[in-house]
């Protein structure tokens, strides 16, 4: 940044002589700096009048404005259809990096200095294709922790506490991505009802982190102690080895609609933050009451000033962007890859190294762009997601009613091999991250025990959340004693946590599911904090099982290269850390294109082996098998392939050990009803000849 920039050092910057504040407003007249006593944040001690520089910057200066100052402004400015000015309106500067709560909807500023002892401890840098995220909030995952002091329980504190961590690193996670801890309010409509806004999706300042998630020692010593704990939660996530994502939402304000509260931006320029039309009217597509208009510079700007901060200061390993399409409309609010914002995230030398995930859609026109983002992000791959639920759900519930599954095994097996008709060959199978359940819908364990959405909860006569959940009950809606049914549910559990863990591209795991944990079939439960939605720590005996299970396939990901591939491979190529793929039907032949449709082949073998330019070669076998009937399965013959040895079985409870068990290619073996079966592939290195024929047949299935 240089001297020449028009919007340098926004926000508070501290000198010898105290401090200067810098506030953006294109369209005010007038705009005052206030100055409250450190003991009462209404009791108001000084205001300085505010200068207006010729790029529309208003800077404030006063010997009183360090450290722990708690500050305000008031701005005016003319009426007009598309700014709604009041004087009387105390203000949040955009770029505070603490906040003190004054009132119902009122906050105050407060000056936090810049640095923190890190140590020796560094951002632990994990390549793509070892990443395993865990999505979790932050007050849910340890608000039931035993091992964790009472006081420290839900903070940030006890994220960082030695028993979660270990629960961390012990599962074999290397990320954790945890819901918005940017500071945030609930809006007016759940204050109303009683309720609270749980998940956080309503932010209320870009700089500041969350306060109620702090200690109460923490919120006690103010802003600044509540940063620190923040700081010290990374280190020592980082010193675990474990990357902190967060969960981030520039796409709107909690200012909510026209009428909403005013608490910054609104009152400050209300004209250059939201997209509005001529008369005023937001243009909404977020269906938050407003958008932040990143068409415009300055919106632009407060983004990656934003980033910048959590990742060099605080630093934050990756960032994933809520309703991201929102990120990339331009001025005419329309979506475009070449977006600047875009584009300045993936090229700013300061955001070098971090990890960018996109949320890719928005519900505005257009706003459906999965695939469409640039080289550089990943993005959520609700294809997958969806793939992955019908094939071991909707299609299985079919099945029972009608005799067939409606479809086969082809879309499927794209999405287990990287998503190839999805994203570019530029950017290949770590574009993808592969989930089958986030915050927002059923859990794992409720995909397979709830057919509907339970939201009466939620106070609005269960229609929100969505109706498409592609769940299947298994004959039982809700909880039972079915033990018939408790294990199918199970067993699809399994699958469906197998298939996350052993596809092509960034697994992500949304915590509890690798337990089994239920909210009671609520399917949109951000408004819910309680032990509907914390994590819980005590475990049935089913749910250690499952647990270890998940331990199991993370381990087999970490330790078999074959299956999480960076780079898709290339007809007639030998593509470095691609992965070379042949498929078999459930005789031992390869595909023909009749297989990949037929509902009546649901039958796969999925032989990959690794191009590794880092780590050892490495072959597997993946049997997937999607009818209820037991099936025989013929051990592909391949070359280079002298034996296969079995390392997962979905059909057992229990994950078996490795054994010293090899079977010979062309053996026959029963594969249960809806299973799976992981084998690892012993033989000299020969790279399938026939694999780029393979993987074009999948990519052309949707």
């Amino acid at each position: 940044m240089t001297s020449a920039d028009p919007l340098r050092n926004l926000g508070v910057r501290l000198g010898p002589n105290g401090g200067e504040l810098r506030v953006y407003s294109e369209n005010a007249d007038s705009m005052e700096l206030c100055i409250f006593d450190d003991k009462d944040p209404n009791w108001l001690v000084k205001t300085v009048t505010m200068a207006k520089d010729p790029n529309n910057v208003w800077v404030g200066r006063s010997r009183t404005l360090t450290v722990g100052t708690r500050y305000a402004i008031r701005v005016s400015g003319p009426a007009s259809p598309t700014n709604v000015f009041n004087p009387e309106t105390l203000l949040l500067d955009p770029y505070a990096r603490g906040l003190v709560r004054v009132g119902p909807n009122e906050w105050r500023g407060c000056v936090v200095a810049d640095g923190f002892d890190w140590g020796d401890v560094t951002k632990p840098g994990t390549p793509l294709d070892h990443t395993v995220i865990y999505e979790a909030h932050v007050k849910g995952i340890s608000k039931l922790n035993p091992a964790v002091p009472e006081d420290l329980r839900g903070t940030y504190a006890g994220l960082a506490h030695e028993s979660t961590i270990g629960y961390l690193t012990d599962l074999g996670v290397t990320a954790v991505e945890l819901l918005p801890v940017h500071a945030f309010v609930s809006e007016q409509r759940l204050i109303q009802q009683g309720l609270t806004n749980y998940w956080g999706y309503n932010t209320l300042n870009f700089f500041s982190p969350h306060a109620p998630y702090a200690s109460r020692s923490a919120q006690a010593g103010g802003p600044e102690t509540v940063l620190a704990e923040f700081k010290g939660m990374v280190k020592l996530l980082h010193q675990a080895g474990i990357e902190v994502i967060l969960d981030v939402v520039y796409n709107h304000t909690a200012e909510e609609g026209i009428g909403g509260p005013r608490t910054s931006f609104r009152g400050i320029d209300n004209a250059t933050y939201y997209r509005q039309d001529a008369n005023g009217a937001y243009i909404d597509v977020t269906g938050c009451g407003n958008t932040v208009d990143v068409g415009k510079d300055v919106p632009v700007r407060l983004v990656l000033d934003s980033l910048r901060y959590w990742a060099n200061e605080v630093q934050i390993d990756g960032f994933r962007f809520d309703l991201a399409a929102t990120l990339g409309r331009d001025a005419s609010v329309e979506y475009t890859p070449e977006h600047p914002l875009l584009q300045a995230i993936l090229h700013d030398p300061r955001l070098a190294g971090v990890k960018m995930i996109a949320e890719p859609w928005d519900v505005g026109m257009g706003g459906w762009q999965t695939g469409n983002f640039p080289d550089g992000f990943s993005e959520w791959n609700d294809r997958y997601r969806d793939r992955v639920r019908n094939f071991w759900l909707a299609d299985i519930k079919e099945a029972r009613a009608h005799g067939e599954a409606p479809i086969g095994i082809g879309g499927f097996a794209t999405r287990l091999a990287g998503s190839s008709n999805t994203f570019s060959p530029e950017r290949g199978p770590l574009a993808s991250v592969n989930f089958v359940t986030a915050h927002d819908g059923f859990t794992m364990a409720d995909l397979t025990a709830y057919d509907v959405k339970h939201n009466l909860g939620n106070g609005e006569n269960n229609r929100d959340g969505t109706d498409n959940n592609r769940s299947f009950n298994h004959g039982v809606e809700g909880a039972t004693t079915d033990e018939a049914v408790l294990l199918e549910r199970h067993k699809t559990i399994r699958n469906l946590m197998g298939t996350l863990l052993l596809s092509s591209g960034i697994p992500m795991i949304t915590a509890g599911d690798e337990f089994g944990r239920s909210q009671r079939g609520n399917n949109n439960a951000y408004c819910q904090d309680s032990e509907l939605t914390w994590v819980s720590w005590l475990h049935t005996r089913e749910q250690r099982e499952l647990l270890q299970t998940t331990k199991r396939l993370l381990d087999l990901r970490r330790t078999n290269p074959a299956l999480r591939p960076s780079r898709y491979a290339v007809l007639g190529q030998t593509t470095p850390n691609a992965s070379h793929m042949d498929w078999f039907d459930a005789t031992g032949a390869l595909m023909d294109d009749e297989d990949w449709n037929s509902p009546e082949n649901r039958t796969l073998q999925y032989l990959a082996a690794s191009t590794p330019d880092r780590e050892e070669f490495n072959r597997v076998l993946l049997i997937v098998h999607g009818v209820e009937d037991d099936v025989q399965v013929s051990l592909p013959i391949a070359p280079g392939v002298v034996s296969y040895s079995l390392l997962w079985d979905s059909a057992t409870e229990v994950p078996i050990d490795e054994t010293d068990a090899e079977f010979a290619p062309g053996t026959s073996r029963l594969v249960g009803g809806t299973s799976m079966q992981l084998f690892r592939a012993d033989g000299p290195r020969v790279l399938p000849t026939t694999s780029a024929d393979a993987a074009s047949g999948v990519e052309t299935v949707a």
